[in-house]
């Protein structure tokens, strides 16, 4: 064997020193690194890395729905503390029961055809295809624990469901499998930050009695976090004032004011359609184009669900009703 050789040589990286001492022995090299701290060579800006997740009916998807995560991404770049790596749109399921909802496979459809140009946002069909309506949290828990699986630093059992055997694949796929509170922590290694996108509707929406259940809203806004975009004159900062929860979370909250203002909304849209009116440049061409082809908003349509109590609704007043029983 040549003769070994022994080499000492330190780098920087954002105030971090990491030294490596090399052993070498022929083409044998082994590597140690000193004092290397979490994931600063993955991430040599030190920043911390953001998923942004948009749950919503998304009836149909507009070009308003797609600013929202770039308002947030440039909102959170210019802090300088994060990097948004992703977005995620998730439409609701049928299930959810609110009055014109379309065919979630229309709306996942139409969703797709709106981030085909885009290199971050992406639309996962998970939450539509489940059977039952699933809270806002829970399907944060689920692509949490989905992000973590994925990440090599963490041994956790896959987040995609496992097929048992004698089940067909089609039955299994998007079963829903439920994830315990605190299953996961919001900081485990290497895993980046899952943060809900939302609106200022859906911020003040946490006041609606039965809507929201708070110790969900707790675990939100504790354990993800809100990019809430907002308007100038919006009430959102004196929602959060007037309520306990959000004020002791206030700092894991971020409101983005939008300065550009833009009015559209899906509810408009789909007037315009009912009116035989133009939504060019509403919404994308494919978007359009796809509403066209397959006559998807009509009267008829709007009136799905019409008299049918939403379902958290359904289900949270049934459940103090229940509670006041015993």
């Amino acid at each position: 064997m040549g003769q070994a050789m022994i080499s000492l040589f330190s780098r920087t990286s954002q105030n971090t020193q990491i030294s490596t001492l090399v052993f070498g022995c022929d083409s044998e090299v082994l590597h140690l690194d000193l004092w290397l701290q979490g994931n600063h060579m993955e991430n040599p800006d030190n920043k911390t890395e953001v998923v942004l997740l948009a749950c919503g009916s998304f009836n149909p998807i507009t070009n308003m729905h797609l600013r929202l995560f770039e308002l947030a991404k440039d909102y959170l770049h210019e802090t300088g503390k994060y990097k948004v790596i992703k977005g995620i749109i998730s439409p609701v399921g049928d299930a959810y029961k609110k009055k014109s909802l379309i065919s979630a496979n229309h709306r996942v459809t139409m969703a797709k055809l709106a981030t085909e140009s885009s290199d971050w946002v992406e639309v996962d069909d998970w939450e539509s295809s489940q059977n039952e309506w699933l809270e806002t949290l829970k399907v944060l828990r689920y692509h949490h624990q989905k992000l973590a699986s994925s990440n090599p630093d963490n041994s956790l059992q896959s987040a995609v469901p496992l097929i048992k055997p004698g089940r067909k694949r089609k039955q299994e796929a998007n079963r829903y499998i439920p994830v315990k509170k605190n299953q996961l922590s919001p900081e485990t290694k290497g895993v980046p930050q899952l943060k809900l996108l939302c609106g200022a509707d859906i911020l003040e929406s946490f006041g609606i009695p039965n809507l929201w259940k708070l110790e969900d809203i707790t675990e939100i806004v504790a354990n993800h976090g809100l990019v809430c975009i907002t308007r100038a004159g919006n009430n959102a900062q004196k929602f959060i004032y007037e309520s306990d929860t959000l004020w002791q979370h206030k700092n894991n909250i971020h409101l983005v004011e939008e300065w550009i203002t833009n009015d559209i909304s899906s509810t408009k849209i789909r007037r315009a359609l009912r009116r035989g009116q133009s939504v060019r440049y509403l919404v994308p061409d494919a978007v359009r184009t796809y509403i066209e082809k397959h006559n998807l908003y009509s009267p008829e349509s709007e009136d799905r669900n019409a008299g049918v109590i939403l379902a958290p609704l359904q289900k949270y007043a049934r459940g103090c009703k229940q509670e006041q029983t015993l």
